[in-house]
């Protein structure tokens, strides 16, 4: 079989699973859990075929007309460079570890069968993302991840948390969208063409008349896409869905596209120097502040979620700098401890099954009680920190190298104060990094909280996920010297300053937050037993739906955070009041030009059509009070008006013959 079929197949299969499971879900539930699993399984092992057929080597390329549309045509086209053949693999292995863990998670969810067709839908949208050659069909892909995302993340619909977060979502990211789809247009507008191969072609020859437009038009929809600055408020409240969602939306799929689409376009916004300074400030504040947010939250998945905006800084920050090959290193590396890090998360809700199951501050014994999920989840944390050798080490430092090289002008891709902003923002990102991953361990493995009931083993389906997704987190990294061809040949090594500085700031940060919980634990007592759910099956999804309805926890005074933070605290924890800040700008004047919509509908329109027809029924009312019935009536007014006329023919006979 060719690679251009096997590349036909990667996305198609996950779709017909897709749409066999929506089908087959009620008539024959049986077959759901196959249809989920197996497509989305083969669907990887064939993007692992295609990678290794490519090998970092020349792009497979292959391409028919859809269909006549006038001067710029729409092709059904395939493109898979070494970028394009490692996301897939990640997007597949990840979609699949996600599916089979969720056999175990929803195990007793009623929903779970349009549940699994809609992440197998999911998983079709990103792989046609990943291996479109035309950016209609890839737009396609992008808003199909958007709908899924909406039905997925507002999957507990019977709960407000999650209708909100959903809604907010699908609403956010449209925002960004709709200058996306006109930068988009404009794009091929000058080029002439939706192939992506056409597109680098004209702007390697100078045929892009507005890249500056086009760039920041773009930029909205990334941000948007990739929850970056200011489009990023979403992300924190799509935590509202279930973990295995989370999972596969922060480390696969959806917000890898906008970083992923940005590498493949890299050119179009290298064209603007002002596009790559936009993308640098953008990320620098990414970065930064999701780092400061995510070290002062108390539930566990929104300290993820704000992990993950900050993740995503870095490799927009790359991109910034104009390295595509260490913003898609570092967007492998991060899939695959990011997936670890929320299916370990998942696993602790599975075990804790408390009402306030996400709150760090109510954790306590979870160690011992789960042993695959705290030791996998410590190599997440280790890599996301960068320590050496885990993998986000490796990715994270080809990204500082990157901006360093930038900095000091042995590039030029991109301007030196760019280099410099990502720079320095990424080193200061790593000592926050550190800081909030070693929070986030003491607090849910070490924490002095009300301990939870135990709820027997977790199943084999989750924690065998947990340790296929360890060893890429651990060892993914250490193949770097050998991934050179896949990221357009540039060496992806760490160098010596680099790497002394951020891992030195790194365990600074993570030396400091140790020192100031172990103080704040001694002088704290034990926090007294709050009451739990009793959930003597360990439903996760159940428990966490259930969770999604109570008020947050109170303040643990032994958190490190609200110390090392001091008065930044409060606006970090409610994400530097940016939501408030929409509300004011955005959502009041909506609803009060609403609110005026409705008024002028009633009070002005209304009373124009209320009048007509009240004029209409008088008129009626006059008619019907004149047939009154009765002849002699009818002759009355007969011979009344029969005066009335001979005395006006007489009058104007008089007149005119007096003139």
């Amino acid at each position: 079989m060719t690679t251009t079929t096997l590349a036909v197949l990667v996305p198609l299969l996950p779709f017909l699973g897709s749409a066999a499971g929506l089908l087959l879900g009620r008539t024959a539930p049986g077959f759901v859990r196959p249809l989920a699993v197996l497509p989305t399984l083969a669907a990887a092992v064939l993007a692992g075929v295609v990678a290794a057929r490519q090998g970092g080597g020349k792009a497979i390329e292959a391409a028919t007309q859809y269909t006549p549309t006038g001067s710029v045509p729409i092709d059904l086209s395939l493109y898979i460079d070494g970028f394009a053949a490692l996301v897939a693999v990640l997007v597949g292995v990840v979609a699949t570890c996600v599916q089979i863990y969720s056999t175990g998670y929803l195990r007793d969810d009623p929903r779970y069968p349009s549940y699994a067709a809609l992440v197998s839908l999911f998983t079709s949208a990103m792989l046609l993302v990943v291996y479109s050659g035309d950016l209609m069909v890839l737009l396609v892909g992008w808003e199909i991840m958007g709908i899924c995302s909406y039905f997925l993340v507002g999957h507990y619909w019977e709960t407000p948390e999650a209708r909100s977060a959903s809604l907010k979502a699908f609403l956010v990211t449209k925002l960004g969208d709709v200058p996306f789809l006109i930068g988009l247009f404009a794009l091929a507008t000058d080029a002439g063409t939706f192939r992506i191969t056409g597109v680098l072609g004209a702007v390697a020859s100078g045929g892009i008349d507005h890249p500056t437009l086009i760039a920041l038009l773009l930029l909205a929809g990334v941000a948007g896409k990739s929850a970056q600055f200011p489009l990023h408020t979403w992300l924190p409240d799509a935590m509202a869905g279930p973990t295995p969602v989370s999972a596969l939306i922060h480390a696969a799929t959806m917000v890898a596209a906008g970083i992923y689409f940005t590498a493949r376009l890299l050119p179009v916004f290298a064209a603007s120097a002002a596009a790559m300074t936009v993308l640098a400030v953008m990320a620098a504040i990414t970065m930064v502040g999701s780092a400061l947010a995510a070290l002062a939250q108390d539930d566990i998945k929104r300290v993820l979620a704000y992990s993950t905006i900050g993740q995503l800084g870095y490799m927009a920050g790359a991109l910034a700098v104009g390295d595509r090959g260490a913003a898609v290193f570092h967007l492998v590396a991060h899939g695959a401890f990011k997936a670890l890090l929320f299916l370990a998360a998942g696993a602790v809700i599975h075990a804790a099954g408390t009402n306030s199951l996400t709150a760090m501050s109510r954790m306590s014994g979870l160690a011992r009680r789960i042993p695959d999920a705290y030791w996998t989840m410590t190599v997440a944390l280790l890599a996301l920190a960068a320590i050496p050798p885990f993998a986000g080490f490796f990715s994270k430092e080809a990204v500082l190298v990157a901006a360093e090289h930038t900095a000091l002008g042995e590039r030029d891709v991109a301007p030196a104060g760019a280099g410099w902003t990502v720079l320095v923002a990424g080193l200061l990102t790593a000592v926050l990094t550190a800081a909030y991953a070693l929070r986030l361990w003491l607090r849910t493995f070490r924490g002095r909280g009300a301990e939870a009931p135990d709820h027997g083993r977790q199943p084999i389906a989750m924690t065998a996920v947990l340790w296929v997704l360890a060893i890429p987190s651990l060892g993914f990294g250490l193949t770097v010297t050998y991934l050179d061809d896949w990221f357009d040949g540039h060496p992806l090594t760490p160098t010596l300053t680099t790497a002394v500085l951020g891992t030195g700031l790194a365990v600074a940060g993570a030396a400091v937050t140790y020192a100031v919980w172990r103080t704040l634990a001694a002088r704290t007592p034990v926090t007294a037993p709050v009451p739990h759910v009793a959930h003597p099956d360990a439903e996760a999804g159940q428990v966490e739906a259930e969770a999604l309805r109570l008020p947050h926890p109170a303040e643990d005074p032994a958190d490190p955070g609200r110390v090392l933070l001091g008065p930044l605290h409060g606006p970090a924890a409610d994400g530097f009041h940016l939501d408030a800040v929409y509300r004011t700008a955005f959502v009041r004047p909506v609803l009060a030009a609403a609110s005026l919509v409705r008024f002028l509908d009633r009070e002005v329109v209304d009373t124009y059509v209320q009048a007509a027809g009240n004029s209409a029924k008088g008129l009626g009312w006059l008619v019907r009070r004149a047939q009154t019935g009765n002849a002699q009536t009818y002759l009355s007014a007969l011979l009344a008006g029969s005066v009335v006329l001979a005395i006006v023919a007489v009058a104007l006979a008089n007149a005119a013959a007096g003139a």
